[in-house]
């Protein structure tokens, strides 16, 4: 009998020990980036990982080439190793390219063309919750929230599509917007048509029937 009692208290030990001794910890919000972008008429590619950068260097055929940013944003030259590259326009690199090649060369001149474009993940549109098919795409310049909604196939039939948020990040901030993206498919109302920014997240709740 003493031992029944011994073995009956072992799930409460064990409950007691699991309850006191896991800590949840909250992990960091993740990192807020601004866009360069703030305007729909002043759109400014950055380069991300994954892009296939040519530069070239004038006079200079030998250290000019075809490079891949790395996943850490960053590439490695014949002369200069591990430049930081993602999160620049083509034009700020080239400028960058040239007062790091200035130690060894003469009055260095840079051009930086971008193919493959791929950009940092900071720069996409995400569309999450109740679209057909929620997605994450690279920005488009002129892109709007009709092109989006076509892009991921529209709402499901649990989808509250008028009281959608987009969440963007202005001035270093996150701001929230109220979307009427219901009545902009469903009712063809284009007032409710908005232009889309890099980074723009929007958010589609389900319908409480």
């Amino acid at each position: 009998m003493k031992k029944a009692r011994q073995l009956s208290i072992l799930p409460i030990f064990f409950a007691t020990f699991i309850i006191t001794g896991c800590t949840v910890n909250k992990l960091p919000e993740a990192t807020t980036r601004a866009s360069l972008t703030t305007n729909v008429n002043d759109y400014q590619y950055l380069i991300g990982p994954g892009d296939n950068l040519t530069i070239f260097v004038w006079r200079n055929p030998e250290i000019s080439g075809a490079f891949i940013v790395r996943p850490d944003g960053k590439l490695t030259t014949s002369l200069v190793e591990d430049i930081e590259v993602a999160g620049k326009t083509p034009t700020m690199l080239a400028r960058h390219i040239e007062e790091q090649l200035s130690t060894y060369i003469n009055n260095p001149r840079v051009t930086v063309s971008v193919g493959r474009f791929q950009g940092p993940f900071s720069e996409r549109i995400r569309v999450i919750g109740e679209a057909s098919n929620p997605s994450s795409f690279s920005y488009t310049q002129n892109m709007t929230l009709l092109d989006l909604m076509i892009a991921v196939g529209g709402l499901t039939e649990f989808a509250s599509g008028n009281n959608a948020k987009l969440v963007r990040v202005i001035d270093g901030q996150k701001v929230t917007f109220e979307l009427n993206i219901e009545d902009l498919i469903k009712d063809g109302n284009i007032a409710e048509n908005i232009d889309m920014l890099p980074g723009d997240i929007i958010i589609i709740p389900e319908a409480w029937f």
